[in-house]
């Protein structure tokens, strides 16, 4: 079992957003048990602060709906499919965390009792007091919504102090993609309000509203340096730190 250390962490309650890409590594596809087993050592060193959290996954690395769809695919039908592919995603976190003596549980926006406990906000609460980490998975249950916007919603509903973005290969928002652009600028602070009038790619625009609309900060970081989630709860500027202007 995971010993907490209590620290002086900046934040107390964290939501820790992963897309379903971040687990499938270089493979593209499917899920990398290296990359988990790195993500849960990443997760055990924010436990160690005393912080509580919850973490909400995508599904792209299994399941993409935009494709689907353009291929004639019914909507409805294939956001429901992108929600079982979180699912999944959240099993095999799970297991990765359990390997490490981290005590979690899995919670979906679906009812599949089976495998996963149903999201009551109450539960989840009580399950993150405990210490242990909560999965979310299957977005808001509802088509059309991302999990960009399921992290936001269940940010409010747990009353995260912030969200971290975590990113790979990208280190915060940039006002232009760094990857293409050699001169693109790197934000170290920005409003949400901006991220939006600039139609940057941060998360979907109902994402970004509804931050804003409830004063949820957001750091957008690269999960994949080693330590950077622990240095962010501990109050270290890293990435990008997006608020309410």
């Amino acid at each position: 079992m995971l010993t907490a250390i209590m620290g002086e962490a900046k934040y107390k309650r964290v939501l820790l957003k992963l897309s379903g890409e971040a687990l499938a590594g270089e493979r593209g596809y499917g899920v990398d048990p290296v990359v988990v087993g790195y993500l849960a050592k990443e997760m055990q060193l924010v436990l160690e602060r005393g912080v509580q959290l919850a973490v909400v996954l995508g599904g792209g690395n299994i399941w993409r709906g935009a494709p689907a769809i353009a291929g004639g695919m019914d909507a409805p039908q294939a956001h429901y499919a992108g929600m079982l592919a979180t699912i999944i995603n959240a099993l095999a976190l799970q297991d990765a965390l359990e390997q490490h003596g981290i005590f979690t549980r899995a919670m979906t926006a679906i009812q599949m009792p089976e495998v996963a406990e149903p999201f009551i906000r109450r539960r989840a609460l009580r399950h993150m007091e405990k210490g242990r980490v909560v999965l979310l998975a299957g977005g808001t249950g509802n088509p059309y919504f991302t999990t960009d916007t399921g992290a936001a919603l269940r940010a409010a509903e747990l009353g995260a102090e912030v969200i971290l973005m975590a990113k790979h290969g990208v280190d915060g928002v940039y006002n232009a993609d760094p990857r293409r652009d050699a001169s693109a600028q790197k934000f170290d602070v920005l409003s949400y309000s901006e991220a939006i009038s600039r139609s940057l790619k941060v998360m979907d625009s109902t994402a970004l509203t509804f931050c804003n609309d409830n004063d949820i900060p957001m750091v957008v970081f690269n999960m994949f340096v080693p330590g950077n989630a622990a240095r962010i709860v501990d109050g270290e500027q890293i990435g990008t730190l997006l608020r309410r202007a």
